[in-house]
């Protein structure tokens, strides 16, 4: 238990730094010490899924579990624009003309598997100068972002129905879901922002075989096994 990798099935409305923190305090309950807890990619609030924690020994693990291609489910909404990519930010109505058909929505989708080029979003914990972007951007302090490549190895629709656009990527890490949202709605002319995003998967390590955050806190200590 305190030397090993955790798979938390993360809820909405909870940072990541937030579930290291509510597992930390369990595990000091536990183990009857402190224990090391790190995360390996962050997951933003309004988004659900695994979350693969390291405790102990495990957090030298860290990085290279950071490094680890992924997979997601998002919701996209089309026609509008939010100040941060997702339902966090102000949202703005953006397009007033014809929904875009499936055809064009598929062929736009699909163009962006392989290598590309994303700016990484102001609302991002990268560092600028010394400061957490997302600390800049809520002063309203505007700085240059960042480009990076990226590699969406499959990207596919699961379901369209205006203005509603669901779809699944397995991404390299460092991808930016938020930003592939907004760069589709911008290459179909129509705007777009996330609604909702879940991560499935982490290389080889599955959400269905992670435990929901409550049932972790709330599970004896000898019935735990996630780690």
């Amino acid at each position: 238990m305190e030397n090993e990798i955790i798979l938390i099935d993360k809820p909405k409305g909870i940072t990541s730094f937030g579930v290291v923190a509510r597992v930390r305090r369990v595990l000091l309950e536990r183990v009857g010490k402190k224990v090391k807890v790190g995360h390996t990619g962050t997951l933003d609030p309004f988004a659900t899924g695994l979350l693969i924690l390291m405790a102990g020994k495990a957090t030298k693990r860290c990085s290279e579990f950071m490094k680890l291609d992924k997979e997601y489910e998002a919701e996209i909404r089309l026609g509008e624009t939010s100040t941060t990519g997702d339902p966090e930010g102000i949202v703005q109505k953006s397009y007033t003309g014809e929904a875009p058909d499936f055809e064009t929505v598929k062929k736009v989708v699909q163009s962006f598997q392989g290598e590309i080029e994303q700016r990484v979003p102001a609302f991002s914990a990268v560092k600028v100068n010394g400061r957490r972007a997302y600390d800049l951007a809520r002063k309203g302090i505007k700085v240059e972002m960042p480009v990076r490549k990226v590699k969406i190895y499959e990207i596919e629709i699961l379901e369209y129905s205006w203005p509603v656009l669901k779809i699944r990527a397995k991404v390299s890490s460092g991808t930016y879901m938020r930003t592939l949202g907004e760069d589709i709605g911008e290459k179909l002319g129509t705007g777009a922002y996330l609604t909702g995003l879940r991560r499935t998967k982490i290389a080889d390590y599955r959400v269905e075989d992670a435990i929901q955050l409550e049932a972790f806190l709330n599970s004896p200590f000898e019935q735990n096994k996630s780690c």
